[in-house]
């Protein structure tokens, strides 16, 4: 009898220590942190919850970008609208050659080719090149009916040039150009006389068609050059 109960004790000791070991206890739940105005802050979050003013600020904010202020920029457009049109650019120089006047004596020849005659005129040029050009030219012709030309216009000036004191001109004259002796003498000397009133020519040198001659019209030697 005591055996039973003895069996029985042990058994039911047994089954209170299985018990006991299958059993462990739930660790308590940690309390979230407070911050320092009392709130509860939400683990795994850094800042506290906005306020209502603050969204409705932020809202405004996004709803109302900043634009760029036009009147400040059509200002300082018109400001340097107004600098560019009070300073203009200087006038660039102009490279070319400003135009001279220069008063000269003039050779012709009466109506009847009976002498020399001299008249007073003036030419328009650029440069020495050009003053002998325009020269020739007044050779060639005249507003007075008593002032003939001995130079016909019908003869061309193929080219000028001037160095150290000597003037060559190359002309090209037609048959219909020609003078009898006394013409022929006088335009000569009408050459002669244009351009030796130019101090700085020395001598001329008058060619045909690149090529000097005999004769200019076949009745009076012509110098190659001629010279004072």
């Amino acid at each position: 009898m005591n055996k039973k109960y003895w069996a029985a004790g042990l058994l039911t000791i047994v089954l209170a220590l299985a018990a006991g070991c299958g059993q462990k206890p739930a660790a308590a739940p940690s309390e979230p942190p407070q911050n320092t105005a009392g709130q509860v802050q939400t683990p795994g979050t850094d800042q506290a919850e906005p306020t209502p003013e603050e969204k409705e600020t932020d809202t405004v904010a996004n709803t109302n970008p900043t634009e760029p202020d036009t009147n400040v920029n059509a200002e300082k457009a018109g400001t340097e609208t107004q600098v560019a049109a009070t300073d203009p650019k200087p006038p660039e120089k102009s490279t070319e050659p400003q135009p001279k006047k220069a008063h000269i004596k003039m050779y012709y020849t009466d109506p009847e080719l009976m002498e020399l005659k001299e008249a007073d005129g003036e030419i328009t040029y650029t440069d020495d090149k050009d003053k002998y050009a325009k020269s020739f030219q007044a050779l060639q012709k005249s507003s007075n009916e008593q002032l003939q030309p001995l130079w016909m216009d019908s003869i061309k000036l193929n080219s000028v040039k001037f160095e150290n004191g000597a003037l060559t001109l190359d002309i090209t004259k037609p048959q219909e150009a020609n003078l009898g002796s006394g013409g022929e003498m006088f335009a000569i000397e009408a050459l002669r006389n244009m351009f030796f009133q130019y101090d700085e020519v020395k001598s001329i040198e008058l060619l045909v068609d690149g090529k000097q001659v005999e004769s200019l019209m076949g009745h009076v030697d012509l110098e190659h050059p001629m010279t004072r």
